[in-house]
């Protein structure tokens, strides 16, 4: 606003100088002219989808990083607790019972903390399906574009992606020798 004003000479006395003399409004620009609206706005949304994927793979990612991580420590007591339970129950100290128990509790609270991480993302990739459902929508409206009715999303994911629930059974499938885990 001020930028016009100054051009325009309504300052009330304001000089001006070289290249603003020159200058017209409609030339002050930081675009190309050969970039259209429509081809900047369409970059900014590819970028914006771009940011989205990245987003979304980095959140993937974490979950994939809990869920190794709840799977070394589950599998880490599942170790401790096997020592404890070979010794047979008439030869158990009290500690060694303590013990037992302790670990046992350990092992399942890890189990709820997992079992809420495997909840979380699948709520997250619900979320994520609607929310490209929505663009999708906006999409066609913005761009008018006239497409035939999409086919129904299969919730497969490409081999290429895995999906928390395949990296966990593979991180079970690790740990414990099977694709459900013992613990569970």
């Amino acid at each position: 606003m001020e930028l016009q004003q100054a051009l325009s000479g309504t300052g009330g006395g304001i000089e001006m100088y070289g290249a603003l003399q020159e200058t017209h409004t409609g030339d002050v620009s930081m675009a190309e002219r050969s970039v259209s609206a429509e081809e900047i706005e369409a970059e900014m949304s590819r970028i914006q989808r771009l940011r989205e994927v990245l987003v979304r793979r980095e959140s993937e990612l974490r979950f994939m990083m809990d869920d190794i991580q709840l799977c070394r420590e589950i599998m880490s007591l599942k170790q401790e607790l096997r020592k404890t339970v070979r010794v047979p129950d008439a030869e158990k100290t009290k500690q060694q019972r303590q013990t037992e128990e302790k670990l046992i509790l350990q092992i399942h609270t890890l189990v709820q903390k997992r079992d809420y991480l495997v909840e979380d993302a699948e709520v997250e990739r619900l979320r994520e399906q609607e929310e490209d459902q929505e663009m999708a929508e906006f999409l066609r409206q913005k761009l008018g574009v006239i497409q035939k009715a999409p086919k129904p999303r299969v919730t497969e994911i490409p081999a290429n992606k895995p999906s928390i629930s395949r990296t966990s059974a593979a991180v079970l499938r690790d740990c414990c020798g099977a694709t459900s885990c013992a613990i569970m």
